[in-house]
């Protein structure tokens, strides 16, 4: 289930990132002499990405895991979800200070470091072009490591974001294949559909941190600091 919803956020959502990624997908230094070459280019450039992202799910799933150990698993995939809600309905606000001065050089540093491999036409080049790409920010991407925190655990994090990055493949690869042939008007209706998935990720981290009973959706979370309470009371 959880899955499914990665591969779906990352399907919908490379749609509406085609506009921040796609200039560095469409001048990726792929060898343009046949399509096989464009094919396997891009392929490496975008499991670079995947590598990233399952790298991230990794280290904050871990971080879930310590919420949910400390029995905080539930408030904070309800915060998670009202979070997500507010940013979806007001766009503008910024909960992060990007701008801040090590923050923002940092930012610059990792874009020099990507033009830089630009210049350099090898599949070393690519996979590193990936990899550094997948760091930038972007606001899907904090969705997915909203998702991963929420599975509280460090494998279903890393499994949440690599599902996630696979769901972006397709768009991705498609606009370095066949970047003449995606008409804006598409783009733009799947743009439409993805604040939808947005707000119903969002209800659903919130369902499921509300412990309802309800399987896949709301199941019964029980906290590692109330069995331990349980077990010590009964020594």
């Amino acid at each position: 289930m959880f899955l499914l919803a990665a591969i779906s956020l990352g399907f919908l959502g490379s749609f509406h990132c085609i506009g921040m990624c796609g200039p560095i997908a469409l001048t990726i230094p792929v060898k343009r002499t046949s399509s096989l070459s464009v094919f396997t280019g891009s392929l490496v450039y975008n499991s670079g990405r995947i590598i990233t992202y399952a790298c991230m799910g990794l280290l904050f799933g871990l971080l879930g895991k310590g919420f949910a150990l400390a029995g905080w698993q539930n408030i904070l995939s309800i915060t998670l979800g009202i979070t997500i809600l507010v940013l979806l309905f007001v766009p503008n606000l910024s909960i992060l200070p990007v701008k801040v001065g090590l923050i923002f050089r940092l930012l610059e540093k990792l874009k020099s470091q990507i033009r830089q491999l630009f210049g350099v036409h090898t599949m070393r080049s690519l996979v590193l072009i990936g990899l550094l790409n997948g760091l930038l920010p972007c606001g899907l991407v904090y969705l997915g490591i909203a998702g991963s925190i929420a599975t509280g655990d460090a494998l279903k994090g890393a499994l949440f974001m690599g599902a996630f990055g696979l769901g972006t493949f397709p768009a991705m690869l498609a606009i370095t294949v066949a970047r003449d042939h995606i008409s804006i008007r598409f783009r733009e209706r799947i743009r439409m559909v993805v604040p939808v998935f947005v707000g119903m990720m969002a209800v659903l981290l919130i369902l499921r941190g509300m412990n309802m009973g309800i399987p896949y959706i709301s199941p019964s979370i029980e906290s590692s600091a109330g069995i331990c309470l349980h077990q010590c009371c009964n020594k």
